[in-house]
């Protein structure tokens, strides 16, 4: 495998003031670019409250030389990348993600839309609505609320206590005030001397270097401007405060003058108090019925200030757990700096770096944080933990963390071109080189695709049983419950998985690092099969998600037949049929899943069901999503299984995205939640357009979607799609298409029945779509003859749709 990137980047500032980070990564399929302004929310005249984070917004409005269809949110989109900002108290952030051939073009639409904005007041006005939407539905999210509700304790004085969202009474745009206000923070803030450049990616360093300089050649010229320091956090001598609420606990820690490091302190700290170990404060709170859980996050950090939240979840209203906590940190203090836990979490940071992705890795780059606890940041803990109160005598039987059993490297195995372990069950196991050389599809339980080569660090493995009965709520969540440990550990270890119901399915899903994927295969394997009754109860909580969020969370399930529910954990494994896939695995990896392929619980099963089809119905599902907003899901499925018509659909929605949201989003501002795109579910392609609005009825948000839809073809006979309809057949190029995105393409093509070469099969039928087959395809489209299915937080409205069961 090859080895590991430094785990340093390159840093320097150029002539022209810009600084930057270049992380030089072989490993990596994409490129990414993470920009960082010293200037936020805080930064801000106190008469404009929003001004930073309506500027945000409206950078992103287009140039004169990139208009709004050819900017850097359309470049980066039609090219299969990811883009966004984000404008916090200090900071602003843009950052992206893209194809290393595209990465110049992303950075150039960057720096043109960040140095020759256009800002004119009929698009302020038009972006206005937009915050104020916003506003509206953050002001109605509990979450949110609660989350604000949180700096109550601090001195009224800070900014931390003042309303920074922005909206249509906070953001004049009419007054020349304010015009002068918002051209005057441009001015100061966005230019050379405020900005830090993050880029990672395959490229080399000189590369990544000339790339930085070209950006920084079209920015403005600047000094570093001073960043006003806060007020202190507290007005009283005492620096924590708490607040209780219906079975939660917030303890909340201010600090003052901390040293640098700090950050990096904050967050060494925040890991082993999360850490949910035997004999740590986790598990001791469990054990005497105080806590559920626990979390620790800095909430807030700038010019020495911080502040540290730690929840905890409660079965009842206790006492005692603040006492709990400060002989547990007493403890901690008392270690000789914590040497053993600075070798553990340097190994886990770099596990971590192993299977990020280019733009994990620039972000992180752009915090400057080391992967190491440095001696600085060993003393800034020690002042942390000072200010806290911490002093180095305790009562409680407290114990240091164990090691995470999967940091370890295992021995090669002998003989690995062998899978051992194979029994009965899994006899007929092949590769999907063996199945294209037999001219027929995978008929193994456990599919190993070589789609992907084995040579690389990262992998995924996916196991699906299709259960009789659909398991009972509660006995998912506790299963889920019990794996969470494990789960923490293997994510340390650089493999995150996951454990879902949908309908009548479980699934168990592994990405990321492949070395230790068997061995946490094995344990996940050995907790889910527990009896029932050693399951602890999972608290139910809510989930908070905003009500577009829910639709899509439920969407999976509607598109499932429904099935009974049974709670019997045992039976549910008898008669469970399993199968499997697993991607980008090396022999030796392969070989030593053996013995967990041997231990999979239910009947190895051979034969794939197809997706159930809604051809030419249209159904409507109504979701109870608890706000006063309104959201809307459209599903579109595909009229067949065909890769044709698959592709069809991916040409589709690839030319759909870019103008969906300009006419809905931009246009008629319908709402702030505003996206279309290709969705695959349980092996099911379609069209999914989605619109959450603060005040237009489900209804007529239907209108508009239907509408837009029957201008399709229109925009078909009106566009030069052939360069689109490139990009989109480029973005399945295996040299540039991420492991983790190319192994759920190919999960979710076995659940459709597809051949092994489906990544190769796809690209070449999107290449052979010409103009009156992407018409065709749309007029099947508006027909519904794949079905309709429409997730809804209100009621059927009647004919042709129909009340889904």
């Amino acid at each position: 495998m090859p080895a590991l990137n430094p785990p340093r980047p390159h840093t320097e500032t150029l002539a022209n003031g810009l600084r930057v980070t270049l992380r030089h990564a072989p490993d990596l399929k994409r490129s990414a670019a993470a920009l960082r302004v010293a200037a936020g929310s805080h930064d801000v005249p106190l008469a404009w409250p929003g001004l930073a984070h309506f500027l945000e917004h409206l950078l992103f409005l287009g140039t004169e030389r990139f208009p709004t269809g050819e900017g850097l949110m359309a470049y980066v989109q039609g090219h299969g990348g990811q883009v966004n900002a984000r404008t916090s108290e200090r900071t602003t952030d843009f950052f992206f993600e893209l194809p290393p051939q595209a990465f110049g073009g992303g950075l150039e639409r960057l720096s043109d839309m960040l140095a020759h904005p256009c800002m004119n007041l009929d698009d302020q006005l038009r972006e206005r609505e937009v915050l104020q939407a916003e506003f509206v539905a953050w002001s109605q999210d509990a979450a949110a609320q609660q989350q604000l509700a949180l700096f109550d304790g601090l001195s009224g004085a800070h900014p931390l206590r003042a309303f920074h969202a922005g909206n249509r009474d906070s953001l004049p745009v009419p007054q020349p005030e304010f015009q002068q206000a918002l051209k005057d923070f441009y001015q100061r803030f966005y230019q050379t001397g405020q900005m830090t450049l993050s880029l990672a990616g395959p490229q080399s360093l000189d590369e990544l270097r000339a790339m930085a300089e070209a950006f920084g050649a079209v920015m403005t010229l600047g000094e570093k401007a001073l960043q006003q320091s806060p007020l202190p956090l507290m007005d009283a001598s005492d620096k924590s405060y708490q607040q209780a609420g219906e079975r939660r606990l917030d303890l909340l820690f201010t600090f003052e003058a901390l040293p640098g490091s700090s950050a990096q302190a904050l967050e060494f700290l925040c890991h082993w108090l999360n850490a949910a170990k035997p004999g740590g404060l986790l598990a001791k709170l469990q054990d005497n019925g105080c806590a559920n859980s626990l979390k620790a996050t800095p909430l807030y950090q700038f010019a020495g200030q911080a502040v540290l939240h730690i929840e905890f979840k409660l079965p009842t209203q206790t006492t005692g757990i603040r006492e709990q906590l400060m002989d547990w940190l007493g403890f901690f203090t008392a270690q000789q700096d914590w040497n053993g836990l600075r070798d553990e979490y340097a190994a886990l940071q770099l596990r971590q770096q192993q299977v990020s992705s280019a733009l994990q890795r620039a972000q992180r780059d752009s915090e400057q944080l080391e992967p190491r606890l440095s001696e600085q940041g060993v003393a800034a803990l020690k002042d942390i933990l000072k200010q806290i109160g911490a002093v180095d005598n305790f009562t409680g039987q407290w114990q240091l963390p164990a090691p995470n059993p999967f940091l370890r490297a295992e021995e090669p195995l002998a003989n690995a071109g062998l899978i051992r372990g194979q029994t009965s069950a899994h006899r007929g196991l092949r590769t999907f080189a063996q199945d294209r050389s037999r001219g027929r599809r995978e008929r193994s339980p456990m599919q190993f695709s070589q789609a992907l080569p084995g040579n690389t660090d990262e992998g995924a493995i996916y196991v699906r049983w299709r259960l009789e009965s659909k398991p009972e709520s509660g006995l998912q969540s506790g299963m889920e419950h019990s794996l969470q440990p494990l789960r923490e550990d293997a994510r340390q270890a650089g493999v995150d998985f996951s454990f879902s119901a949908t309908g009548n399915e479980w699934l168990l899903k592994m990405t990321g690092l492949q070395e230790p994927m068997p061995i946490v295969l094995e344990h996940a394997l050995t907790v889910l099969t527990k009896p029932n009754a050693d399951f602890p109860q999972a608290e139910t909580t809510n989930p908070g998600l905003m009500p577009i969020r829910q639709l899509l969370k439920a969407l999976p399930e509607h598109c499932l037949e429904h099935a009974t529910v049974s709670a019997d954990l045992q039976q549910l494994w008898l008669s469970a049929r399993w199968d499997g896939l697993a991607v980008g695995l090396s022999a030796q990896t392969q070989a030593a899943m053996g013995v967990a392929l041997s231990r999979i619980p239910g009947v190895a099963d051979t034969q794939l069901t197809p997706p159930p089809s809604i051809n030419s119905q249209h159904l409507w599902h109504t979701v109870d999503t608890d706000s006063s907003e309104h959201a809307l899901l459209l599903f579109c499925p595909t009229a067949t299984q065909e890769i044709s018509d698959e592709a069809a659909w991916h040409l589709l929605a690839h030319l759909c995205q870019m103008p969906f949201y300009q006419r809905l989003r931009v246009e008629l501002q319908l709402g702030y939640a505003v996206f279309s795109g290709l969705r695959q579910i349980n092996g099911q392609t379609g069209l999914l357009l989605g619109v959450q609005s603060p005040n237009v009825a489900t209804a007529e948000l239907l209108k508009h979607i239907e509408h837009f839809l029957n201008g399709l073809a229109d925009g078909i006979e009106a566009s030069t799609y052939l360069a689109q309809r490139q990009a989109l057949a480029d973005q399945f190029d295996s040299t540039t298409l991420p492991t983790l995105q190319a192994a759920e393409w190919l999960w979710q093509a076995k659940l459709a029945g597809h051949s092994s070469d489906y990544l190769t099969q796809l690209p070449e039928a999107i290449l052979k779509i010409d103009r009156q087959a992407l018409l065709a395809a749309a007029r099947r489209l508006n027909n519904a003859e794949g079905g309709w299915r429409c997730l809804a937080n209100t009621a059927c409205p009647g004919a042709p749709w129909q009340a889904a069961k």
